[in-house]
């Protein structure tokens, strides 16, 4: 729900730019921990840990990914991969880290604890070398004159305008917004799943970290496989095939729940996670300008959480229903699969036509046009005293734009010279 604030953040980072933002959110996200800890009530805590917290989050995180956008180019895809490690590690020793504080210190002292780790987004953003966005950098859109300030500031930081008149985006954000509703079950239901069958708690939690350290140092590497050049241009292709890979992997836990198999499960899945988040934002800057892109990664957030907010709930009441844990993996491969062919074929459609459309305009700009001239080989000297007599071989006409110049047949050749008067 907080990401639904991103917007906001895209008019931060406009105005004041991602060091700004970075630094905010730290200060947001500390406050936020530091006051959950003289919270009293659940309904305390949803103000101070949720949404003072959460906006802080979204603010250090989104001005975070902007920034690698104008820092990087050449490396700008590892780069990308190497940020969405620190997820991974987040993922693997942060609920190591609270249990452990919770059984020493308590929730409260946990909470502040945290405050103070939260704070060092602010160090971090100190240290980011400003940026400085070209001015007038984005496109003012021809709008009706009855056209309101809100709605005007909608079509600036949203991307609504983008959103309609780019179809690469257009396709990348239904598409993640479509996976969303899948992506997220296995993390959510692998662990009860385990348990359900039988699996000790131990060793079903271990699951999980199995599929953060894998995604630790792989991420990296598919930074640096797809930021080769021969990728340029194609890396919504290797997304694709990473989701794809996800669908499928699905499918090792229908076949059977044992624990070794469901380690086989965390690697394969982990390795095609890796290339999901490493590619994520990348793609997303290779189909969108970067003077735009802090407001169309608002609305691509906004659309993916919304789906990623509905997706489990929907899917456990499936299980509820049916007591059968195996329709968490179907739904996920269905979503998951269906939204890599979407992106895959609609991009490789969207190729082929831009390729035709390019070869069209081309023949149309550049037609081919001919003079045509006959010219005589005879020596310069000679040609010039023809011209001053008249007779039948050197007689000079001229038709219309064109020279014809007659001389004998065994010494003229053809001519075929480009002109724009054709």
């Amino acid at each position: 729900i907080l990401q639904s604030f991103w917007p906001l953040c895209s008019i931060l980072v406009k105005r004041f730019g991602c060091r700004f933002a970075v630094m905010l959110g730290g200060l947001l996200s500390g406050l936020g921990m530091v006051s959950s800890s003289f919270c009293k009530s659940i309904s305390q805590l949803y103000l101070t840990a949720g949404l003072i917290t959460g906006l802080g989050s979204c603010f250090s995180f989104q001005a975070g990914v902007t920034v690698l956008g104008y820092y990087f180019v050449r490396w700008r895809t590892l780069a990308n991969a190497m940020a969405s490690t620190g997820v991974s590690l987040g993922f693997t020793l942060w609920p190591l880290l609270s249990q452990y504080l919770l059984d020493e210190m308590g929730w409260r002292n946990t909470f502040l604890i945290f405050g103070g780790i939260l704070l060092n987004c602010c160090v971090c953003g100190a240290i980011m070398r400003p940026i400085q966005l070209a001015s007038g950098s984005l496109p003012q859109s021809a709008k009706p004159k009855e056209e309101t300030k809100c709605l005007q500031m909608l079509q600036k930081y949203l991307a609504f305008d983008i959103f309609c008149q780019n179809k690469g985006y257009q396709i990348y954000t239904v598409g993640v917004t479509w996976m969303m509703m899948g992506f997220a079950l296995p993390h959510v239901y692998l662990v009860p799943y385990a348990i359900h069958h039988g699996v000790e708690k131990r060793k079903a939690a271990l699951l999980i970290s199995i599929i953060g350290v894998i995604n630790i140092f792989i991420r990296p590497l598919t930074g640096l496989l797809s930021g080769h050049r021969v990728f340029t241009g194609r890396r919504i292709y290797l997304f694709s095939l990473a989701v794809l890979l996800c669908g499928l992997s699905n499918f090792i836990c229908v076949l059977s729940a044992e624990f070794s198999v469901l380690i086989l499960y965390c690697i394969i899945l982990s390795v095609a996670m890796s290339g999901v988040g490493a590619l994520t934002f990348q793609v997303l800057m290779d189909v969108v300008e970067m003077d735009r892109f802090s407001s169309a990664l608002g609305l691509f957030t906004i659309l993916e959480s919304i789906t990623l907010l509905i997706g489990p709930p929907l899917t456990g009441l499936l299980v509820d229903i049916t007591s059968d844990f195996h329709y968490v993996f179907y739904n996920s491969s269905f979503f998951l699969i269906s939204a890599a062919l979407f992106m895959g074929l609609s991009f490789c459609a969207l190729e082929k036509k831009n390729r035709l459309r390019e070869v069209s305009k081309a023949h149309l700009d550049n037609p081919s046009r001919y003079q045509y001239n006959e010219t005589s080989t005879e020596p310069k000297a000679e040609s010039q005293r023809g011209e001053k007599t008249t007779g039948p071989s050197t007689r000079r006409q001229k038709l219309g734009q064109f020279h014809w110049v007659k001389s004998p047949p065994l010494r003229s050749h053809w001519n075929f010279t480009s002109t724009s008067s054709w």
